[in-house]
C-alpha cells in the first residue's frame, strides 16, 4: 500500500484520467457480454407482459364469438438459451453488440470516477503516507460513483436501447449510436437521456463506497494471504 501511495503522489490529473480510461476499456471487454445478457433477460419480462396484455385485449374483443381460444403461455428464455442463440446466429460478435455504446459509457465513467475518488479520499488523509479513515473512503466512493453514474447516464440509455434485441409494440429500431441519439432526442426529448439516473446513482453509490472500504481496509489482501502458497 505504501508503494501505491508513493506512486499516487507522482500522478497528475491527466495521468489519473488516462489510467481511468485504461481501466474502463479493460472492464468493458470483460463485462459487455454479461451486460448484453442482463438486458435481454430484463426485456423478456417487459415483452412478455406486453404480449399478455395484447392477448387479453384480443380475447375481450372476440368474447362475443363462440369458443375463444386460451392464449398460449410463453416461457421466458434463460441466460444460457440466449447465449446459445446469439453464438449460433451471430457468433462471438453477437455477445458484443453495442460495444461502442458500452465503451462510450464505461470509459468516461472511469475517467470521472477514479480521479474524483482519489482526490476526495486525499482530503481525508492527515498525512500522505497514512491511509484515510474507512468512512472517508466510503463517502468518497459514494460521491464519486454517483457523480460519474449521473454524468454518463445518457450513454447508458443509448447503450440499453442498442442492446435490446426484442422490440415492443411501436418501439423504434436503431442502426447505431447517432441514429439512436437522434430518434430519442426527436421523439422523447432531452430529458429521456436522464431516465433511470436517480436509480442508477442509488445503486452505484453504495456499490463503489463498499468496494473502496473493502480495498482500503485491506480485506482483499488479507484473504489472498490466507491462500496456500506455492513452494518453489
Amino acid at each position: 500500500m505504501g508503494l501505491f501511495l508513493q506512486f499516487r503522489k507522482k500522478l497528475t490529473l491527466l495521468r489519473e484520467m488516462l489510467a481511468g480510461c485504461g481501466a474502463g476499456t479493460c472492464q468493458v471487454i470483460v463485462t459487455t457480454p454479461m451486460e448484453m445478457l442482463k438486458i435481454q433477460l430484463q426485456d423478456a419480462g417487459r415483452i412478455a407482459a406486453q404480449k399478455k396484455l395484447m392477448a387479453a385485449q384480443a380475447q375481450l374483443s372476440s368474447s362475443s364469438g363462440a369458443g375463444a381460444a386460451e392464449p398460449a403461455v410463453e416461457r421466458r428464455p434463460t441466460a444460457t438459451q440466449i447465449t446459445r442463440e446469439l453464438l449460433r446466429s451471430k457468433g462471438i460478435a453477437g455477445l458484443y453488440k453495442g460495444l461502442g455504446a458500452t465503451l462510450l459509457r464505461d470509459v468516461p465513467f472511469s475517467i470521472v470516477y477514479f480521479p474524483l475518488f482519489a482526490n476526495l479520499n486525499k482530503l481525508g488523509q492527515k498525512d500522505p503516507s497514512v491511509k484515510a479513515p474507512f468512512y472517508v473512503s466510503f463517502l468518497s466512493g459514494c460521491v464519486a460513483g454517483s457523480t460519474a453514474a449521473v454524468a454518463v447516464n445518457p450513454c447508458d440509455v443509448i447503450k440499453t436501447r442498442l442492446q435490446s434485441l426484442q422490440r415492443g409494440v411501436n418501439e423504434d429500431t436503431y442502426s447505431g449510436i447517432l441514429d439512436c441519439t437522434k430518434k430519442i432526442w426527436q421523439k422523447e426529448g432531452p430529458m429521456a437521456f436522464l431516465k433511470g439516473a436517480y436509480c442508477r446513482a442509488l445503486v452505484i453509490a453504495p456499490l463503489f463506497g463498499i468496494a473502496q472500504v473493502v480495498y482500503f481496509l485491506g480485506i482483499a489482501e488479507f484473504l489472498l494471504d490466507m491462500l496456500p502458497k506455492h513452494r518453489a
